[in-house]
This record gives C-alpha cells, sequence and structure tokens, in this order.
C-alpha cells in the first residue's frame, strides 16, 4: 500500500509542479506538453512494479461496461471534433462580432454578452472549445479597444467551466462520471440544470461585485461588418449538432449508445465537409487544422490516471479515502472535497479516482455523490490554473498573446468566485434531489 501511495502522490505533484513551471518542452522544432509524460512515467512504474496488475488494468479499458474509458474517450473526441469544426468555419468568430456589435460603447453590456454567449455556446460544446476560441478574441479586441481584459477573461473562464454542468457533454469529467454510473443524458439534463442555474447566477453577481468599478469606463470600437465566409458548412455543422444533441436526449429510449450516437453524427460532418471540399474546390486548410486541434495528449494522460486509479483501487487505498468521505453530509462532502482536490491532482484524475469512491455508497447518498463530485469537478478549474485541462489551455493563451495573469492573482480570484459558486451548485443540487 505504502509504495502505490508514494508513486502516486509524487506522480501528482510532479505534474502539478510542470504545469506551474514547465509546461511544455521543446523537441526540434515542436513543444511537447510535460504532464502527460509525467502521468505516463507513474503509470509504467506502477505496472512495471506490478503495483497494477496487468490483468485487473486490462480489464478496466476492455470492459464491456459504460465505464469503459476508451468509450469515453471516443465520446469525448466525437463532441470535441464537431465543436472544433464549427469553429473552424467560424461560427464562433461571427458570434463575437455579433457580440461587439451589440454593445455599443457600454463595458456593462458587452460583459455581460460575452458571458451568456460563452456559456451559451459551451452548453452545445465543450469548456475547452470554447475558451480556446474566445480568450484570444478577447486579448485581441481589449488591445485594440484600449480597456482591462481581465473582467473579460475571468468572466468567459468561469462561464465556460460552469455551464458546462449543464449537459453532459460540456466536460470530459460529466462523461466519465456520469456513464460509470449510467446516467442517461436526459436524466443528467434533469438533475443538473437547476444547480447550474443557481451557480450561474451567483457567479455573475460577484463578477458584477469584483469589476462594476473597471466596466464603468466607456469603450468607443470601430464597427466591423458581421458576416459568415462558409455559411453552407456553418448550417451543416450547427445540423449535426442538433441532431446529435436530439440523439442524445433519446439515446435511453432508442437504446443506442451515446458515444456511437457521437461518433456516428462527427462522422457524418466529416465527410459532409469533404464532399463540400470536393465541390467547391477551395478551403483545404481548415480540414486538417481540426484534426491538429484535437486534444490528443488527453488520450495518454486519461488513460494513464486510470492505471494509477487501478492501483489505488488493487491495494485498497481508495476504501480509506472513502470511509473518510463518508463520515459527513455526502453532497458537502463530496462536492467540496472533489473541489480541492482537482486542484491538486487535475480534474480528470480526480474523477477517476472518485468514480470508485462513490461505489462505496448506494441509493441516493450515491447519486449524491456523483452528481456532488461533477459540481466539484467543474467548478473546481476555478481555483488554479492546475484544476482542470481548460486552465492549463487558458494559461498557455494569455502567455501567447503576451497577458500576465500571475498564479496568485489566478487564485484569488478564484477563491473569490468558486466558493458561493459552488455552494449555490450545491443547494441547488440538494433541493432537486430531495
Amino acid at each position: 500500500m505504502i509504495p502505490t501511495l508514494i508513486i502516486s502522490v509524487i506522480t501528482f505533484i510532479l505534474i502539478a509542479l510542470s504545469i506551474i513551471f514547465l509546461p511544455k518542452i521543446k523537441l526540434g522544432k515542436f513543444y511537447i506538453d510535460t504532464y502527460w509524460i509525467i502521468s505516463l512515467l507513474g503509470a509504467l512504474i506502477l505496472l512495471i512494479a506490478n503495483l497494477a496488475p496487468a490483468g485487473e488494468v486490462w480489464s478496466a479499458l476492455t470492459s464491456s461496461a459504460a465505464i469503459n474509458p476508451i468509450k469515453i474517450l471516443v465520446l469525448f473526441f466525437s463532441m470535441t471534433l464537431m465543436s472544433i469544426l464549427l469553429d473552424e468555419f467560424g461560427l464562433f468568430a461571427y458570434l463575437a462580432q455579433v457580440t461587439i456589435k451589440k454593445a455599443k460603447s457600454s463595458q456593462h453590456v458587452l460583459f455581460l454578452i460575452i458571458y451568456m454567449v460563452t456559456g451559451f455556446l459551451t452548453i452545445f460544446t465543450s469548456n475547452d472549445i470554447v475558451i480556446l476560441t474566445f480568450t484570444p478574441f478577447i486579448c485581441l479586441f481589449a488591445r485594440k479597444a484600449n480597456v482591462n481584459p481581465l473582467p473579460y477573461l475571468i468572466g468567459e473562464f468561469v462561464a465556460a467551466n460552469t455551464y458546462s454542468l449543464m449537459f453532459m457533454t460540456g466536460n470530459p469529467t460529466n462523461i466519465y462520471l456520469a456513464t460509470s454510473a449510467e446516467i442517461s443524458f436526459i436524466e443528467y439534463f434533469k438533475i443538473m440544470i437547476i444547480p447550474t442555474l443557481f451557480a450561474g447566477i451567483a457567479e455573475l453577481l460577484v463578477l458584477f461585485a469584483l469589476f462594476h468599478k473597471t466596466l464603468k469606463k466607456p469603450i468607443e470600437v470601430k464597427e466591423e461588418e458581421c458576416h459568415l465566409e462558409n455559411k453552407v458548412d456553418v448550417i451543416i455543422g450547427v445540423i449535426h449538432l442538433i441532431v446529435c444533441l436530439i440523439f442524445l436526449i433519446i439515446s435511453n429510449y432508442i437504446t443506442i449508445e451515446m458515444r456511437l450516437i457521437c461518433l456516428i453524427c462527427a462522422t457524418s460532418l466529416l465527410i459532409a465537409t469533404l464532399i463540400m471540399r470536393i465541390i467547391t474546390k477551395k478551403n483545404w486548410k481548415f480540414f486538417g487544422e481540426s484534426f491538429k486541434r484535437l486534444p490528443y495528449p488527453l488520450i495518454i494522460f486519461f488513460i494513464s490516471m486510470c492505471i494509477i486509479v487501478v492501483a489505488l483501487n488493487s491495494q485498497g487505498i481508495s476504501n480509506k479515502i472513502a470511509e473518510f468521505l463518508n463520515i459527513g453530509p455526502t453532497i458537502t462532502m463530496y462536492g467540496f472535497s472533489s473541489l480541492i482536490c482537482s486542484n491538486f491532482i487535475n480534474n480528470i484524475p480526480m474523477s477517476i479516482l472518485y468514480s470508485s469512491l462513490v461505489t462505496s455508497l448506494n441509493g441516493l447518498n450515491y447519486y449524491q455523490a456523483v452528481y456532488a463530485t461533477i459540481i466539484g469537478s467543474n467548478i473546481g478549474a476555478f481555483l488554479t490554473p492546475i484544476g482542470a485541462l481548460a486552465g492549463i489551455m487558458f494559461s498557455s493563451l494569455l502567455n501567447k498573446y503576451e497577458y500576465k495573469l500571475s498564479f496568485l492573482n489566478f487564485v484569488k480570484y478564484g477563491i473569490l468566485i468558486a466558493l458561493p459558486t459552488i455552494s449555490a451548485a450545491l443547494v441547488g443540487l440538494f433541493i432537486v434531489l430531495h
């Protein structure tokens, strides 16, 4: 038990330190993320030392159950590809242009619109894609308009990591925890809509309290014409996304696995996009760019963390953690502990670990723990850049656009916003489940 715990803890600490101090290393012409390399080394050590039994690892990776990591990765990558294609078609850039046009000269109006657009898009796509798209837009717009980008960056980031709660597909942690509990898409939505709205209202009030003075300054931005260059592509992409969501909603009734629905829709959109390229004989570039933007390191990171959790389960460490969490109110213990744990080991490994912890419960307590952990895994991204992959990407983009947001400032705003937000979400969850 002790060797497994030591190796796992060291791996988690090194991942956290790499994200803060050495997020990338340069190999030739390429920059490679370090977090997945460290997680892979930790997993390999456990496998070689037989602390993660190979048979148990193989069973976990090839299981026919919904919790199979391969199935979850197929679902996540299919939804991510559709979101990336919509972004490459220009939909998100178009919405950003419309946002500026609607805001006129008021920063308060602009802030509210960006917050709402970010939240809306996150519901139907994913938090990672929205952050990748809107963060550069905010940095460039703020520089052009000579305004402080901080309120917009913080507002965008927390909106993306709050409204990702509403649909199961908003965050890979939602997918993993909900599918491991065999929760259907529609059942998930029915439970999580109230906690999401409670969280959104709470954080919006905090955001306005924090940035009211900053947003008082009027802005003068020359309005640019809003147009879509790839209207047919956008229409095709939006239709595919809507069809996918409809089938996800009814998946429990037509007995088709969600991963297959997402995979079929993503494949269909790819084929339709390819046909459009053949017909128009142009815009081939973004077709390849879409595949370059897929988060491939997540595959190794996800599977490596599954191996580490298998080792923790095999050595009985997970049972000890579960015993501690089960001594208090389920929603409170799992909600707040998952938020904190996400910022020590990242929300994906936290979710993999907690999916095994919740099995110590049954009945209502089981579902309370699952949903509370999902809430903690999303809002945990607020506290530090370590809390989620979204935070890692967000910090990387800020550095790229030469905007300094220190680790301490990130934490300062994160604490002020996260605590009332998760409290409101957990109250909403309590009301719904009782």
